[in-house]
């Protein structure tokens, strides 16, 4: 015998938007359709009387699967794979303003870092006239960029303490940190000290720097501190 639904709630889903996200059910990218619903009393099938209305939410065009607006800030994959790209060129460039680039090991990690986190066809010249650009902006840069010789006259040149590189750096690791595991994080931040050790020692320029990547990808001082003292103490 087959029950008969007397009384109950229908929605009726009406889609005001689309997009791409990544879909926490399918652990991919997928379309999604925004949507908000009204629901209404129904009796024998038939509606009623209006219950309010619910939404919005997402809809997977793939599984079909609903979530909250929150979904959204879960990056792409796409998205993802380029704010790392982003963070690691951001970190080589503070680095390499900090340190000098006139060692050519220096420079040689620097560049092999930039076109494993995704830019294959990143070379010194590239970086080197990016860095000149960034020695134009009195905002960030407290020293005179020779990008003849590619160093810097007087002190290293980067303010490691100054309000723009801060924020240039919170700005491109903090969004990223909540989605890398720790692991990632600490990745990230090795990454950044073997280019830093590639000709000896930290300079205490080179060691703020770090310091305020740790701080940015929300590691705590102490584990900062232990991993950049791991980084000097492994052979290159």
């Amino acid at each position: 015998m087959h029950k008969v639904c007397v009384m109950g709630v229908r929605t009726s889903w009406r889609t005001v938007a689309d997009g791409e996200f990544f879909c926490p059910d399918c652990g991919g990218d997928r379309n999604y359709l925004r949507r908000t619903g009204h629901r209404r009393l129904t009796l024998l099938g038939v509606p009623l009387l209006s219950r309010g209305h619910t939404g919005p939410v997402l809809e997977c065009s793939a599984c079909h699967g609903r979530f909250g607006l929150d979904a959204l800030d879960h990056p792409t994959t796409v998205r993802f794979s380029a704010m790392l790209r982003d963070a690691v060129h951001t970190v080589t460039l503070a680095l390499l303003a900090a340190g000098g680039t006139s060692s050519r090991a220096v420079r040689e990690t620097a560049v092999d870092a930039v076109r494993t986190a995704g830019f294959p066809d990143c070379s010194e010249d590239q970086l080197l006239t990016l860095l000149a650009a960034l020695a134009a902006d009195t905002g960030r840069l407290t020293g005179t960029y020779d990008a003849v010789t590619g160093g810097h006259c007087g002190h290293a040149g980067l303010d490691p303490c100054g309000t723009a590189l801060a924020i240039e750096l919170h700005e491109t690791l903090e969004p990223l940190a909540p989605h890398l595991a720790p692991a990632g994080r600490e990745s990230l931040l090795l990454q950044g000290a073997r280019i830093a050790l590639a000709d000896g020692a930290y300079t205490p320029a080179e060691r703020e720097v770090l310091t305020t990547v740790g701080g940015a990808l929300t590691l705590g001082p102490a584990d900062t501190e232990r991993l950049l003292a791991a980084a000097a103490r492994t052979p290159s």
